[in-house]
């Protein structure tokens, strides 16, 4: 049975484990917001349905759906992908399911943090969130895994990155934002990721990219591919509004070192060509006072960084760009071990994420 515990995962040994550790499976929500997903939701649920897919083929997935749609999307996955009803206020599974922690001997146990839907009434993307605030622990739940509970601190999880041995990445856009934890200094949010995840050295970047909706979410800049190798968006192009961030983080990434001693090798992954909405994509998603605005020439983030590492497996983004096949040979030669699989992920980015944002790992017991 799931219990709630008094402790932190760093007091009982517990740690966050890589993405690219072994996985038991992946948990993915299904998209139907009409305010996020243009078209009823139906472009972005095709997107979903091909990430799905592409992971299946290297490890379990799980979709929490509405009780509505549950026999639909039963009707259209096989038996391979488990689908369960769960509620859920939008399908961003990286930054409201529960971060999963392992200890020495395989135990796994999840960390409910809180979460405001990116910013809360100052600046958030929806409301209510009420019903994402439950995925954790129903995730949990179902999974029997024991929760630690650190909602009084707001976390999404796609604001870190870690490579399970000490390091994590994040910015100060996000942690530090003041519609996240506003009466936490930068050292008591140190200490809180110390404590929850097991962190040793933590390398603050200053800003994500720009045009994320999220306050700069680390996971369209970087991403560790293995321990001491990083990942991380790049543009050549002086006059693109990314370039000087993206410069100021990759002078900071190439001089840090990790918990371990070792200077990061970081590879640079050229972003798309700017994409910005479309007049027929912004007339087709629904207009509601609380949402973020999608208008006409909105320019959205996109990245090829935001992909998702799975056993044997990396699932990467497509955008119908120039730099598609490019960033595929790259990646294939950054995982030599791994199959990459490349899905037009165009409609995610659409609505403010992309792969990474939208799948959350459960690491292997044992």
């Amino acid at each position: 049975m799931s219990a709630t515990l008094e402790s932190t995962p760093r007091r009982d040994g517990f740690r966050m484990p890589a993405e690219f550790e072994p996985h038991q499976g992946t948990w993915m929500l299904w998209p139907v917001r009409t305010d996020t997903w243009r078209l009823g939701a139906k472009p972005a649920q095709d997107a979903f349905v091909e990430v799905a897919l592409a992971i299946s083929e290297f490890e379990p997935v799980t979709i929490g759906v509405s009780s509505i749609q549950y026999e639909h999307v039963r009707s259209i996955f096989p038996s391979r992908i488990r689908i369960i009803e769960m509620s859920s206020n939008d399908a961003w599974m990286r930054d409201i399911g529960p971060t999963f922690v392992k200890n020495g001997v395989g135990d796994v146990r999840g960390v409910d943090w809180g979460f405001n839907a990116w910013g809360g009434l100052n600046g958030g993307l929806y409301f209510p969130w009420d019903q994402d605030l439950l995925v954790k622990q129903k995730v949990l739940e179902i999974e029997n895994k024991d929760r630690y509970d650190s909602q009084s601190f707001i976390l999404e999880g796609g604001a870190i990155q870690v490579d399970g041995e000490g390091t994590l990445i994040t910015t100060e856009q996000c942690l530090l934002n003041p519609n996240r934890n506003p009466d936490m200094s930068r050292e008591e949010v140190e200490e809180r990721l110390h404590e929850y995840l097991s962190v040793e050295k933590i390398i603050w970047l200053k800003d994500g990219l720009r045009y994320d909706e999220t306050d700069g979410h680390v996971d369209e800049v970087a991403a560790f591919v293995r321990p001491g190798v990083v990942a991380m968006s790049w543009t050549d192009d002086p006059a693109d509004p990314q370039y000087e961030l993206l410069c100021n983080a990759f002078d900071l990434l190439s001089s840090a070192t990790d918990a371990k001693g070792r200077k990061l090798e970081v590879h640079k992954i050229h972003i798309p060509d700017p994409l910005t909405i479309s007049d027929e994509e912004a007339r087709l998603i629904d207009r509601a006072r609380r949402s973020y605005n999608r208008a006409t020439g909105t320019r959205f983030a996109a990245s090829y960084v935001n992909f998702y590492i799975c056993n044997g497996g990396v699932i990467i983004p497509a955008f119908g760009d120039r730099y598609d096949a490019i960033t595929y040979h790259q990646l294939s030669g950054l995982f030599p071990d791994r199959k990459v699989v490349q899905v037009n992920t165009r409609e995610i980015a659409l609505g403010g994420g992309n792969i990474h944002c939208i799948t959350q790992q459960q690491p292997k017991q044992g």
